[in-house]
C-alpha cells in the first residue's frame, strides 16, 4: 500500500478552500488546510506537505512571499494560485521558485492532475532532504529522530518509549523495505540489554495501537510474512 501523498492547501477565501479540499481527498490525497500565513507556517513547522497549493493573495502576507519561503528551506512542489490576470504575478512567482501557477476559476480534475505530476517530480528529492535531516514522513506522520519526537497528522506530540521509538526509528529509515526481527534487533539493541525477536512483535503491536487507525488492519507498520515488517514508503 503506499501513501497518501500530502496536499496542503493556502487559501482565505472557506467556501473555495473547502471545496478544493473536499475534491482533493475525494482524489486520494491527504489534505491540510490553511487560512492564512500564519497557519501555514504552523501546519509546515510540524509536518513539511509534499505540495503547496498557494493563493497569492493572502490577507496577511503576499504569497509570492511565503512561496520564496518555502523554497529557501525544500524541495516542496508549489503551485501559485490566483484571480488575478496578471502576467507579472506569474512570471515573478516562477523565478522565485513555484513550479506551476495556476488561474481562477479553474477546473478541479485538471489541478488534480498537476498536483499528482508534481508530487512524482518532487517525490525523490524530498524523501532525500527528510532522510538527511533526521526527519521521516508516512502518512501524516512526521518522526524526527535528532528531536526523538513523534507528531500525528494534526500535529500532536505522541509518547512513545525508547524501545517504541527505536523500531520506528529503524522502519523509518528503511522505508519500504521489509527488515527482519533479527535485523530489528540489531538496529535497537543498546549495549547490556538482554532481547529477544518476541520483544519486537511486542512493540510493533505497541506501536501500531499508537499509530494506526485500525490496529487490527494495520495500513502503517505492514507484516512481511516469513521476513519481519515492513513501514509503508512516502
Amino acid at each position: 500500500m503506499s501513501t497518501k501523498a500530502h496536499v496542503l492547501i493556502v487559501e482565505d477565501e472557506p467556501v473555495t478552500r473547502a471545496k478544493l479540499a473536499a475534491y482533493l481527498t475525494g482524489e486520494g490525497f491527504q489534505v491540510s488546510e490553511a487560512a492564512d500565513a500564519k497557519d501555514m507556517k504552523a501546519i509546515v513547522s510540524r509536518t513539511v506537505p509534499d505540495v503547496v497549493l498557494l493563493d497569492i493573495n493572502l490577507p496577511d502576507e503576499s504569497g509570492l512571499i511565503l512561496a520564496r519561503e518555502l523554497r529557501a528551506k525544500s524541495s516542496v512542489g508549489i503551485i501559485l494560485v490566483t484571480a488575478r490576470q496578471d502576467e507579472t504575478d506569474r512570471i515573478v512567482g516562477l523565478e522565485i521558485g513555484a513550479d506551476d501557477y495556476i488561474t481562477k476559476p479553474f477546473n478541479p480534475r485538471e489541478l488534480a492532475v498537476r498536483v499528482r505530476n508534481l508530487q512524482r517530480r518532487v517525490a525523490p528529492t524530498m524523501a532525500a532532504e527528510r532522510s538527511a535531516t533526521g526527519i521521516h514522513s508516512f502518512a501524516g506522520w512526521r518522526l524526527d529522530c535528532d528531536a526523538r519526537q513523534l507528531a500525528s497528522p494534526t500535529g500532536e506530540q505522541v509518547r512513545l518509549t525508547r524501545g517504541e521509538f527505536d523500531v520506528l526509528a529503524a522502519l523509518a529509515r528503511n522505508a519500504g523495505r521489509a527488515l527482519t526481527r533479527d535485523q530489528l534487533l540489531d538496529l535497537t539493541q543498546h549495549d547490556g540489554e538482554a532481547v529477544i525477536d518476541r520483544t519486537i512483535d511486542v512493540l510493533v503491536g505497541r506501536l501500531r495501537r499508537k499509530i494506526e487507525a485500525d490496529s487490527r488492519h494495520p495500513a502503517i507498520i505492514l507484516t512481511v510474512h516469513g521476513v519481519g515488517y515492513r513501514l509503508v514508503a512516502n
